[in-house]
């Protein structure tokens, strides 16, 4: 049968899928329309099952406030291009409206929510994701709750946000700076004390490796500078056969240096001071703390001399920090 152009501008504004798409969605259909649309919703379901595997690290990191709760949600893509789309962007935007009305308690059950339209969070990125061919997949939800809460979304690209919540109302440019922190430093936790154990524990095993290492590498530094050998010829085998090569080393200094490093390294190892190493890979453990935890980390939007936790508390003494969520589609 015919198809007219009218009815395939119908039915481009009822599903917004191209044009050419909308025509062999309706000569399939025969010119019904309620076929061709249910076309087009399977077309989109092929289309994200081709797609599953791609990566979606572009699109947009919105956040929505009511009251004492709120949403961090994003939307990724694929592109840039398609993350700028006016429709991408709309559909972003009516997720995060639907998940701030909803206050769905995590990212399965957002999928399940109800948009505006009738569709389903997951139903809507599936349509999407058939209209541009690209893949569309919710990349991150958070929902926070606490009695002053404050968002920041990084205007520029649109693709990092954070939500902060605070345990009392302060001013709202403190307020802001501190969801800038946020953004801009990437803490693990508020504080020390909920730090996750297992960042924790990793963190502490890395300072230990990394305190043996030093304590060894330093052993066999000043056994091989006794020896009248530059540890800088003979740090890893490439060196040691380039400068022999060179005449820097002779072929007896490179034998003693490899000899050297060996034995002493061996020996060192099995001779490491535990209460010392424990006592310095502490030690990096706590500098971790004050670089990465969130009250602890230098102030970003003042001198950089302040921590964050005097900062607040040079804005009113009683307020805290209670929860944050952060997310970056750049990660």
């Amino acid at each position: 049968m015919e198809i007219k152009a009218a009815d395939v501008m119908k039915l481009r504004q009822m599903t917004g899928a191209g044009m050419m798409d909308c025509k062999k969605a309706l000569v399939e259909a025969d010119g019904d329309f309620n076929r061709a649309q249910e076309i087009i919703r399977e077309k989109g379901k092929l289309v994200a099952a081709k797609r599953t595997d791609r990566e979606t690290s572009e699109g947009a990191v919105l956040a929505r406030i009511d009251g004492n709760k709120a949403i961090l949600v994003s939307l990724g893509c694929e592109t840039d291009f398609v993350s700028r789309n006016e429709q991408f962007q709309d559909l972003a935007n009516a997720i995060a409206d639907a998940a701030i009305a909803a206050k769905p308690a995590d990212m399965e059950a957002l999928k399940a929510v109800k948009m505006a339209d009738g569709q389903t969070v997951e139903e809507a990125i599936t349509a999407q994701t058939g209209k541009t061919g690209e893949k569309h997949a919710l990349a991150y939800y958070a929902l926070v709750e606490a009695p002053f809460i404050v968002a920041y979304i990084h205007k520029i690209t649109g693709k990092l946000g954070a939500v902060v919540g605070f345990n009392k109302e302060i001013p709202a440019e403190a307020a802001k700076g501190i969801a800038m922190q946020v953004a801009s430093m990437a803490p693990v936790s508020i504080s020390a004390a909920d730090c996750p154990k297992e960042v924790v524990d990793q963190e502490y095993q890395v300072a230990v490796e990394k305190t043996k290492e030093e304590q060894i590498r330093k052993a066999v530094e000043a056994a091989l500078k006794k020896a009248g050998i530059n540890p800088a010829h003979v740090d890893s085998e490439d060196h040691i056969e380039s400068n022999t090569a060179k005449g820097w080393l002779t072929p007896e200094q490179a034998a003693q240096a490899r000899e050297i490093k060996k034995t002493v390294a061996e020996q060192k190892a099995a001779n490491l001071p535990e209460q010392m190493i424990q006592s310095i890979a502490n030690g990096r453990v706590q500098k971790f703390f004050k670089e990465s935890t969130l009250e602890e980390q230098a102030y970003q939007m003042g001198d950089g001399k302040q921590s964050v936790k005097d900062f607040l508390a040079g804005v009113d003494k009683d307020a805290k920090i209670v929860v944050f969520k952060r997310f970056t589609l750049s990660e």
